[in-house]
């Protein structure tokens, strides 16, 4: 194996998804100085990171040897989040207060994310929307999503999260298009959020595919059975009793 032509390969198909050594790594549950001697072709990833690698990469294993194939859906906990009184605040307030507002609760949702090795995709509206993946991906965007809670104080900030596959690629037209997260396992989150809303004290909640994948026994409330989405889906919520 040719390391210098193989971390050439994985630099590039890193920028081509918008990701940064440090989003692979922690999707990997590696360091960045791991990534980073990759791409210099200094040492190869170890052979139990070749899959999720792969699948970050959204690329094959046979891919990255040098053959085509695509491999970009993978198991992994979405976190989607909203804020309460938004479009209040939109209707009362100034642009530019609200963007304060809302950039203010986004840095630290951000930055929670990442310290707990999650993936941020994007912004949209009140919404953040991140993953993660690897070992303990479920545990981490819980862990994650309490702390964002308690370091914000804030009972507007209201966070989902949901496991699933979910698909990582580039999505819109080909001058504009953004690395992005789609399928059922996004959508069942962004509706899951919305539902959580409404009825859940805390502001976070987990879907019990969540609660399947983590391996911690943090505090949880009594499942509630919520009807969520445009098609009434029912779909069982826990409440994270955090603090």
């Amino acid at each position: 194996m040719n390391l210098a032509v193989l971390g050439k390969r994985i630099r590039e198909l890193r920028e081509r998804r918008g990701l940064k050594q440090n989003d692979v790594a922690n999707a990997l549950q590696v360091s960045p100085q791991a990534v980073s001697k990759w791409e210099r072709g200094e040492n190869a990833p170890d052979i139990s990171l070749w899959l999720g690698l792969s699948q970050l990469l959204g690329v094959s294993c046979d891919t990255l040897l040098g053959r085509t194939e695509a491999a970009d859906t993978f198991p992994a906990t979405v976190l989607c989040t909203g804020l309460n009184h938004f479009a209040e605040r939109a209707k009362r307030g100034e642009p530019r207060d609200l963007a304060l507002w809302a950039n203010g609760l986004f840095h630290t949702v951000t930055e929670t994310v990442l310290r707990h090795d999650g993936v941020p995709v994007k912004y949209v509206g009140d919404g953040f929307l991140g993953f993660f993946s690897g070992p303990r991906h479920a545990d981490r965007a819980l862990d994650a999503a309490c702390d964002a809670k308690r370091v914000l104080d804030s009972a507007d900030l209201v966070i989902a999260l949901h496991s699933g596959d979910i698909y990582l690629g580039e999505i819109g037209h080909r001058d504009y298009a953004r690395l992005d997260i789609v399928g059922d396992t996004v959508n069942t989150a962004f509706f899951a959020m919305h539902w959580i809303a409404s009825h859940l004290q805390s502001g976070v909640g987990l879907t019990a595919e969540a609660r399947k994948e983590l391996e911690s026994k943090p505090r949880l409330g009594k499942p509630q059975e919520a009807k969520i989405g445009p098609l009434d889906e029912t779909v069982r919520i826990y409440e994270a009793l955090y603090s």
